[in-house]
């Protein structure tokens, strides 16, 4: 059940509150498998920074801005004008996807021109790699754009008349770079975005999505720090975009460019955004990663946003991941594993290796039998088949494998280490997006299979003098 949105923290659209952010981007796992590279190209230093920035459009724009910093709406001041985008603030850090989404009218194409300079805010500040951007000189302004920044439209506007080449090599000849130099960097683009081959045709000869390869292809040649795409993929068919997406994690891996992505898209903005703000009305109403937003949304807005948002590819294994109870070591012997299976009630346990690294599971009857053999070494029954998955794998992937057996799935790291668990019931309360909670008592999986009293009594029988039961 969704919760009032004056009930909960962060921004009730319209009012000017705080808005809610996350965490900084390089502090969370990532939500779905990229190349090893793409999470550390995300860095402390910021690329683009907003402050408080106000568009208005009209006869009066900065009274409009005026007013509205005063309290009033943005109905109140209609009669003044048009106040597009209203007091948006963020940082975007270098190496970083940030994706801002809304509705058609939310102002998100206003915010991103505002970016580049292509339309003046009304009121605050503009800074790209430390520079302002807001104020400053045309002629310095078009330096700014030729060094640092670099944008790819919603309908490519690619040159007619201009071979997919020389349509690449645009931005490094309107920087002064020589012909040969410029025609062997664009060939190395045109490979690297998929066009090898096609050089010299004309874009009337391309289909849709490699026109728009082309237009992204311009961008990466002009080698800028910052490329802002305005619903770039918006035109292309469905197939031929998700295809678009896709190469664009590959490049933003390979090139560690920092992206500001806009669309009206939410599938799409959670596909590739390492974070997303949300836009309505002119305001932002909230920042945060894909799965703050799907699952702590900030108003009732944003949760009727995402409310048929496909979960199962947007939630990762730590995000749903519980903590380890049953746990014990290889050196801990059958006796400790059975007494902590008594204990949590359950009839698996999660064993380690001396070094702290995932060895695999044992099972409650497989231990029951050693400690009635005398036999105190754990390593002969361990189960190494047991499922583990990286925190970053999407829910989808770890359905069938719960469906497959009734062991909870071991989230694990890249040195092996247990990072926690997941049992079905929880895999299946993400999913359907409810709570797992049952008061007091944790839900356990797999249940025992041996009684509290069975153990208990095996324990006593096989006990050395002074050992613990």
């Amino acid at each position: 059940m969704i919760a009032p949105a004056h009930a909960r923290n962060g921004v009730e659209a319209g009012h000017g509150l705080p808005v809610r952010h996350s965490a900084h981007p390089t502090r969370r796992p990532s939500r779905r498998p990229r190349p090893a590279c793409r999470g550390e190209s995300v860095t402390e230093t910021i690329a683009v920074k907003a402050d408080r920035l106000y568009k208005a459009f009209g006869r009066r724009p900065h009274e409009v801005v005026k007013k509205m910093k005063a309290g009033s709406s943005r109905d109140e001041v209609s009669s003044l004008g048009t106040a597009a985008v209203i007091d948006a603030s963020f940082e975007v850090h270098r190496g970083e996807i940030f994706v801002v989404m809304g509705l058609s009218g939310s102002g998100k194409s206003t915010l991103i021109r505002m970016l580049n300079g292509l339309l003046d805010a009304t009121s605050g500040t503009v800074t790209v790699a430390g520079q302002p951007i807001t104020g400053i000189p045309a002629a310095q302004l078009r330096d700014v754009r030729r060094k640092n920044i670099s944008m790819v439209f919603q309908h490519f506007a690619l040159l007619p008349h201009r071979s997919v080449i020389d349509n690449v090599a645009y931005g490094l000849e309107v920087q002064g770079m020589g012909r040969e130099e410029r025609l062997a960097k664009a060939r190395t683009i045109i490979r690297l975005v998929g066009l090898d081959g096609w050089a010299d045709s004309l874009p009337s000869e391309l289909s849709g999505g490699m026109q728009q390869r082309v237009g992204l292809g311009r961008a990466l040649a002009a080698d800028t720090d910052v490329l802002l795409m305005d619903e770039a993929f918006s035109a292309l068919d469905p197939l031929i975009r998700r295809e678009m997406q896709e190469q664009l994690i590959e490049l933003q891996a390979e090139l560690g460019k920092t992206i500001i992505f806009i669309t009206h898209d939410l599938n799409e903005a959670m596909f590739l955004g390492d974070r997303i703000a949300v836009m309505r009305d002119g305001r932002i109403v909230q920042i945060g990663t894909p799965e703050e937003i799907l699952t702590d949304p900030a108003n009732d807005y944003v949760a009727q946003f995402v409310q048929d948002v496909d979960r199962a590819r947007v939630l990762t294994a730590a995000s749903v991941m519980e903590p380890v109870r049953a746990v014990v070591t290889t050196t801990g012997g059958p006796r400790a594993a059975l007494r902590i299976m008594r204990d949590f009630q359950t009839s698996a346990a999660f064993v380690l290796n001396r070094d702290g690294s995932f060895a695999g599971v044992v099972r409650d009857r497989d231990v029951l039998k050693l400690v009635k053999a005398g036999d105190a070494d754990l390593r002969s029954i361990i189960l190494g088949d047991a499922v583990s998955v990286s925190p970053d794998a999407p829910l989808v992937e770890l359905v069938e494998p719960s469906v497959e057996s009734d062991l909870a799935i071991a989230v694990v790291d890249e040195k092996k280490r247990l990072l926690g668990v997941i049992p079905r019931v929880t895999l299946l309360a993400a999913l359907g997006n409810v709570s797992t909670n049952t008061g007091d008592l944790p839900v356990i999986e797999p249940a025992a299979t041996i009684s509290v009293s069975m153990i208990t009594e095996t324990l006593r029988e096989t006990a050395l003098e002074g050992a613990a039961l």
